[in-house]
């Protein structure tokens, strides 16, 4: 199956207090507290080396994307036409109205995913906050065959990971979205990093963490080009013109959406 729809994503999350404290049996209510005990737990059966929330710990404060349509020559090459790039939802949407959004767009609009890390965190994510939520997602299972589909590890044309692709699947060493961003000249991460994002969540800044995660996925979109035309799926034309319809993209809607404009920015300063 040849997918005619470019779905670049990403998520923010903060710590799911309240399965926290179903987990741990504790009685407050004190969310910090609570986050403190997650981490702990989380050391505590790593043997102190990650405190890093597992998949179903983690709460999904924001879903953004990209969208394109995958236009091909004659020869079968690539070229993206951009379509949107925003968030899902809005301010007073909840985890369940993000996932329920997120899963029924894709469901009309079979696509191929494209993600940084996103099949080690991002979708494990998605999924069990769909079914906290009773999300039904039975075409993600269901599409393509055994060896081509959403869950086989190594079909990049259904679910492009980056951080497997770059790596060749953990041949050589997996490098985070910000060091490539860096080695590759690109405008990464610009004021937020995702270690802020639950204070920012604290604050009530949900418009800002929307804004970072865009640039997050439009930085996953510049490192899908650079990899599709290495790879030899774009010829060096469509590459430019991808890029150029970026920048466009970016210009039209940088008024109305400053992080656009700043990402802008940092793209012109780098080239």
């Amino acid at each position: 199956m040849q997918h005619q729809n470019l779905f670049v994503f990403d998520i923010e999350t903060i710590p799911d207090i309240a399965a926290a404290k179903r987990l741990l049996n504790l009685e407050t209510d004190d969310k910090n507290e609570l986050r403190e005990a997650l981490v702990e737990y989380h050391l505590k059966i790593t043997d102190g080396k990650n405190s890093f929330l597992r998949q179903p710990f983690q709460k999904i404060a924001a879903i953004s994307f990209l969208e394109a349509e995958i236009v091909r020559d004659f020869s079968g090459q690539e070229f993206y036409q951009i379509k949107d790039i925003r968030s899902g939802g809005d301010l007073a949407s909840l985890e369940g109205d993000l996932v329920r959004g997120f899963f029924s767009h894709l469901k009309k609009n079979i696509s191929r995913l494209v993600s940084f890390n996103g099949k080690n965190f991002d979708l494990p994510v998605l999924k069990y906050a769909a079914m906290k939520n009773d999300v039904e997602a039975g075409w993600l299972y269901k599409m393509g065959d055994k060896w081509n589909n959403y869950n086989q590890k190594f079909s990049l044309d259904w679910h492009c990971d980056l951080a497997d692709a770059f790596s060749d699947f953990g041949a050589s060493s997996k490098v985070k979205m910000n060091e490539l961003c860096a080695a590759f000249n690109l405008p990464g991460k610009i004021g937020v990093d995702g270690s802020q994002v639950t204070q920012m969540f604290d604050d009530g800044k949900l418009q800002e963490i929307r804004n970072y995660c865009e640039t997050d996925v439009i930085n996953t979109y510049l490192l899908y080009l650079i990899y599709q035309h290495h790879n030899g799926s774009m010829s060096k034309d469509a590459f430019v013109k991808c890029k150029a319809n970026l920048v466009e993209f970016l210009e039209k809607n940088s008024k109305t959406r400053p992080h656009f404009g700043e990402f802008l920015a940092e793209m012109k300063i780098n080239n």
